[in-house]
């Protein structure tokens, strides 16, 4: 069954002409009609209006007095004003119920008496035969057709839209909203949506909620949990936008929402196929290593981690301390090349009160904090000779005394070592003791450079664009194509860290929603051609780095070109070498 139609008179003047049309309009007995009456002047009833209407056996006395600021203005069908209103002082705005102005007589504060009534009596009569046309006639319905099928375009979204005055009070909620969340708009409409949802609905990044003036007109958007009435939780992706009239002031907010529970759902399920901790690829060399971390978490025995600066080589260390058998243990880091050889020896070992100027008390060295967990050796290649005895000693007996110390202390730790250096070549020019090597790498995990898993890069900046927004409470942003593509083609000396950064940067210089290449570091948008097109190094491709590149550029070979980061008569000769031509 269809809602009743609301319908307010309002009137600015103090002869009650609103309370007349109120009363004339319950008279008509209206069964889909429901009306209320307004006046902007201090409310009161005058005699001499109650007066006349008892002429026609209508009581006004009865009448709830109600000003603008009792009633909701969105919340109504139709506004009728009334006599001599000053349409100045009635909001407009898009999406505000249809009006009408009846010019209706009302008496002046120095008019006599009889005069006085004569004019209300003549404003009665008006009110009436208005009143009749308009309920006996189809204006009613034409004047609100448009208002309904306005809300018809709006039911048939599948996205939810809420609407509310700067009161919070709600005055739209279409058949997506009711759907998404659990209610019915029939327990929604009229109501403050503090008092309707449970918590807040907008999880807080309302303008409105504190009820003060919101200010800013700036859009929100925000990923909001939702809990229905039957219990399911649900995950809501939220856009709030303020309502704004034509003087620039906020009067109320429209909220468009939508679930993006399974959506969410199955990002996770494919980010847990193409993640490992916090590393994150789909690149063949990246699904390898994901293979061979899991494999070496699961045996006990020494781990040597290599790769080019900013790879994630501590990644690598922390994934495998968390999928080990001592993933309730601690994990303890600490980075060889940072220290002086004395001061490196006491963070690894510990030292006794005394030992040295300064040691006022006793310390726990690395190791000993390690005690059951997994040691972490990052940049192992900067180990003094001196230290890479000690070390090897420790790895040998799995014991050791702190400085200064005499007691041996044992201890049950694993080791995982990393560093960007080449150490066989450092073994072959007496750098590096072999006998360490062979200690520290039981298993050789090698990362890839990022210009190597090119294929990885759209999936990493998704990644860090999630990651920066979350952190720094800002809507994500969205790389344009043209931002894409030079990610994709610069060759990433400083790796997956630099590329963070420029993520990072982007959300510094960017203040809309897509980011492009002129917010990207000086690096990135003056660097020249694919790395591969520079003079260096030729960059090795695979007759499957190919294919999968054609794939993904469904067959565009420039495009192709560009993902591979070389140039398209590069990407020619690969093509008639295996065959693709």
């Amino acid at each position: 069954m269809d809602r009743r139609h609301l319908i307010l008179f309002l009137a600015s003047g103090r002869s009650n002409v609103h309370l007349m049309a109120e009363g004339l309009a319950r008279q008509a007995e209206q069964k889909q009609v429901e009306v209320i009456s307004a006046t902007m002047s201090p409310p009161e009833i005058r005699p001499l209006a109650a007066r006349v209407m008892r002429e026609v056996g209508v009581e006004i006395i009865g009448l709830p007095q109600r000003t603008p600021l009792d009633i909701e203005l969105f919340m109504f069908d139709l506004v009728i004003t009334l006599g001599d209103f000053d349409q100045a002082c009635r909001p407009n705005l898009p999406g505000m119920p249809p009006h009408l102005h009846w010019d209706v007589p009302e008496p002046r504060h120095r008019d006599a008496e009889d005069v006085a009534i004569n004019k209300l009596r003549r404003a009665r009569d008006t009110l009436r035969k208005r009143l009749n046309t308009l309920f006996a006639s189809e204006m009613l319905h034409a004047l609100l057709v448009t208002r309904k099928n306005f809300e018809l375009i709006l039911d048939n979204l599948l996205d939810g839209v809420m609407a509310h005055t700067t009161s919070r009070r709600i005055f739209y909620f279409n058949q997506a909203a009711e759907r998404i969340t659990g209610f019915r708009r029939e327990e929604i409409l009229g109501n403050d949506c503090h008092e309707v949802f449970p918590g807040r609905f907008c999880g807080g990044t309302c303008s409105f909620c504190e009820g003060d003036d919101p200010g800013d007109t700036a859009l929100t958007r925000a990923e909001v949990p939702f809990v229905r009435p039957d219990g399911a939780q649900r995950q809501l992706e939220m856009v709030t936008t303020p309502l704004v009239d034509n003087d620039g002031h906020n009067v109320g907010a429209l909220v468009s929402f939508r679930d993006n529970t399974e959506l969410d759902a199955l990002k996770r399920r494919l980010r847990h196929h193409h993640s490992l901790g916090a590393l994150v690829g789909k690149d063949p060399k990246m699904l390898a290593l994901f293979d061979l971390v899991r494999e070496v978490a699961a045996v006990d025995v020494p781990v040597l981690v290599e790769g080019e600066s900013g790879t994630g080589k501590e990644l690598v260390a922390n994934a495998i301390h968390e999928m080990s058998s001592r993933a309730d243990k601690p994990l303890v880091a600490i980075n060889c090349g940072a220290l002086p050889e004395g001061i490196l020896e006491s963070e690894l070992f510990g030292h006794v009160r005394g030992a040295f100027s300064g040691a006022v008390q006793n310390k726990r060295g690395r190791f000993e904090l390690a005690d059951g967990g997994t040691i972490f050796l990052d940049e192992v290649a900067e180990l003094s000779p001196a230290m890479q005895v000690k070390l090897l000693r420790v790895l040998q007996e799995q014991r050791f005394e702190r400085v200064g110390g005499e007691k041996p202390i044992q201890v049950d730790v694993r080791v995982v070592s990393a560093t960007n250096q080449n150490l066989r070549r450092m073994m072959e020019r007496k750098q590096f003791r072999r006998d360490l090597f062979y200690r520290l790498c039981v298993v050789p995990v090698t990362l890839p450079p990022l210009r190597e898993r090119r294929l990885d890069i759209p999936m990493l900046v998704e990644h860090f664009v999630e990651q920066i927004a979350k952190q720094t409470g800002r809507q994500m942003l969205t790389p344009s194509t043209e931002a894409l593509d030079a990610l994709t083609r610069y060759p990433w000396p400083g790796n997956v860290r630099e590329l963070r950064n420029s993520i990072e940067y982007a959300y510094v210089k960017c203040h809309a929603g897509v980011f492009g290449v002129v917010h990207l570091p000086a690096e990135i948008t003056q660097s020249e051609q694919p790395s591969a097109a520079r003079p260096g190094p030729a960059l090795k491709l695979t007759k499957e780095d190919v294919l999968k590149a054609l794939a993904r550029a469904e067959g565009n070979k420039k495009k192709a070109a560009q993902l591979l980061g070389v140039g398209r008569a590069t990407l020619y000769r690969y093509l008639n070498q295996f065959n693709l031509s």
